[in-house]
């Protein structure tokens, strides 16, 4: 609901920022004309009223700078115009108009919200009183003064954004304190029980189609090797960077690794150079699947291939029945993105005896959310970012599964006499039968599964918390890694570096409010931690306990999350559609007494 009215309420504005412009350039022309124009940007600002008091059924956050700052400065000003027709009444409310309109598509942080009114209430003013000083008829006062007032807000507005982002350029978003982020490794002092050699090289994918590529690659393939570990094993991987100018890294995505071994340039290591090396060691310490992947240029580097997956199992469970894991994934190409089943960008069969149980992995390895269509077969979705969902049961055959950027579902089944389709598109769609001969079904849309009421028997989710944060998620104008302008990726009306540090001590139970108040997805991703999902829009989750570590932020959704800081660090908490990350939407989560010795002097995504 709230996107269309997002998107609604941006066509009104930007609509009345029109008619603003044309009462203000007409303020001084016949009553008549000027009476017209003003009802149009009335009947436009007051749709705008409308608008907002819809977003605002789904909550207050949502709605709150539209309320606060953008519908009064046009509301009041115009409702003078209207009551009491003058110059300087039009003039006052086209300048309201044209800040409403300013403040939607430049978005500010809930603590700038005084000042934003305070400026913009000044300014009205001001025009106000410099129309009472052009009734003097002085040469001085004929000079376009309102004009002057009105672009000071946006002026100075900016000219303070783009300040406190060249201030926080060469922040570490480190807490006070004398542990260092090296320190905090894993075990050093006794042999691995999986060892592993990753070599990052250019060179080329080719798909299932023919479609070749130039890509980056991990030991000479994309998707990289799948490493398979048991719980309590230590995993020690060398990455090795043959020739990738960029440089690389490795973060296990999902896995509560020690801090050191994160793989985030500029906070927990420096990025590998072309002919060096890094070794990550980590135990896991829960069962499920994860996956690896580059962190450092990670915008182009993992759609070009430097990605893989990692599945930890219970010790001693082996294999049983039918398992695959599979991307899906978006490869870069000329005309458009190719998506894919891993390098499948056709229609493949795969043979499964029927009877036995199958479970597959479903890993998404690309910027956007992707639809998943199962059909053929009741399935149960037994995890959700490698958690296990308690009291999970067989949904209906046709169910399709919205898997977030850098998400991860689990799905079990027995296999039945006829066939198993999986389809993201007409293209990417996989076969499962018995002779394997069978052929993906025809493309469909089925009803959308949903984690938040999926399972039962959750225990209630404790309700005390030591500290309480929210992030407000929003896109618009604004100054990021790459200079100003339009981008979906302020968090509090900041965009990275700027983002404040969420400053936490080891062992305190954290609550995070998220508001998407944006009109695109966001994967918000939090490093180290698995959080626990406590509501959606106001109302509290049921079914099983929702654990996750990549949480897709729809347009409109507020969710509350928790969980416990037991992993002392420096983390990174971003959205994983990789694009908004590069852009800004980024955050660090640092625990008191943690610092880095590492310098963020390239933008970590």
């Amino acid at each position: 609901m709230f996107e269309p009215l997002a998107i609604t309420d941006m066509v009104l504005a930007l609509l009345a920022m029109i008619a603003g412009l044309v009462v203000g350039r007409r303020a001084a022309g016949p009553t008549a004309r000027l009476r017209r124009w003003l009802s149009i940007m009335a009947a436009l600002v007051a749709a705008r009223l409308v608008v907002a008091l819809l977003i605002l059924t789904g909550g207050t956050v949502l709605a709150e700078s539209r309320l606060v700052v953008q519908v009064p400065l046009a509301v009041l000003p115009v409702a003078w115009a209207v009551r009491r027709p003058s110059r300087t009444a039009a003039q006052v409310a086209a300048a309201g108009v044209l800040l409403s309109g300013w403040w939607l598509f430049v978005p500010f942080g809930a603590q700038d919200t005084w000042f934003v009114l305070a400026g913009s209430t000044a300014a009205l003013v001001a025009i106000a009183a410099l129309g009472r000083w052009r009734r003097s008829g002085s040469r001085a006062s004929r000079m376009p003064w309102p004009a002057v007032a009105l672009l000071l807000v946006p002026a100075v507005g900016l000219a303070l954004a783009g300040q406190a982002n060249a201030a926080a350029a060469g922040h570490h978003h480190s807490a006070a304190g004398g542990i260092s982020v090296d320190q905090l490794t894993g075990p050093r002092d006794r042999e691995p029980d999986v060892r592993v050699t990753l070599t990052a090289a250019r060179g080329e994918v080719r798909l299932a189609s023919g479609h070749a590529a130039d890509a980056l690659l991990f030991n000479g393939t994309a998707p990289g090797p799948e490493i398979r570990a048991e719980v309590g094993q230590l995993v020690e991987v060398t990455l090795v960077n043959s020739d990738v100018e960029e440089g690389v890294s490795l973060h296990w995505h999902g896995v509560d690794v020690p801090n050191a071994e994160d793989g985030v340039p500029g906070v927990t290591q420096n990025a590998v150079r072309p002919g060096g090396r890094h070794v990550y060691r980590f135990v896991p310490n829960r069962s499920g699947t994860f996956w690896y992947h580059t962190h450092r240029d990670a915008l182009r580097s993992v759609e070009r291939g430097l990605f893989g997956a990692l599945v930890v199992e219970d010790a001693g469970r082996g294999a049983a029945g039918f398992e695959r894991t599979l991307f899906t994934h978006r490869w870069p190409a000329a005309a458009a993105a190719i998506t894919a089943f891993d390098r499948a960008d056709q229609p493949t069969r795969q043979a499964v005896e029927a009877g036995r149980e199958v479970r597959l992995r479903l890993i998404n390895s690309s910027a956007e959310p992707n639809r998943v269509h199962v059909g053929g077969t009741p399935f149960t979705v037994a995890a959700i970012d490698g958690n296990p969902i308690e009291g999970a049961a067989p949904v209906g055959p046709g169910t399709d599964l919205l898997l977030a950027a850098g998400g991860r579902y689990d799905l079990t089944f027995t296999m039945p006499d006829g066939p198993v389709t999986l389809a993201i598109d007409a293209s990417a769609a996989l076969a499962l039968s018995p002779g394997g001969t069978a052929v993906p079904a025809a493309p469909a849309t089925g009803a959308l599964f949903d984690p938040f009421t999926y399972g039962s028997g959750a225990a209630p989710a404790p309700d005390d918390h030591d500290r309480t944060f929210d992030l407000r998620l929003d896109d618009g104008f604004g100054f990021g890694p790459g200079g100003f302008g339009y981008v979906s990726s302020s968090i509090n009306g900041r965009l990275y570096p700027a983002v404040p540090t969420l400053e936490v001590v080891e062992g305190e139970r954290v609550k995070v409010r998220i508001a998407n108040r944006s009109i695109v997805d966001h994967p918000m991703h939090l490093h180290g931690h698995r959080v626990r999902v406590l509501s959606r829009n106001g109302v509290p989750a049921a079914g099983g306990a929702w654990w996750t570590d990549t949480l897709n932020v729809a347009p409109g959704e507020v969710f509350e999350i928790a969980f416990t800081a037991d992993n002392p660090g420096i983390w990174m908490d971003h959205c994983h559609n990789f694009e908004h990350g590069a852009n800004g939407m980024i955050l660090h989560l640092a625990y008191e007494g943690v610092t880095t010795p590492y310098s963020a002097d390239h933008a970590p995504e």
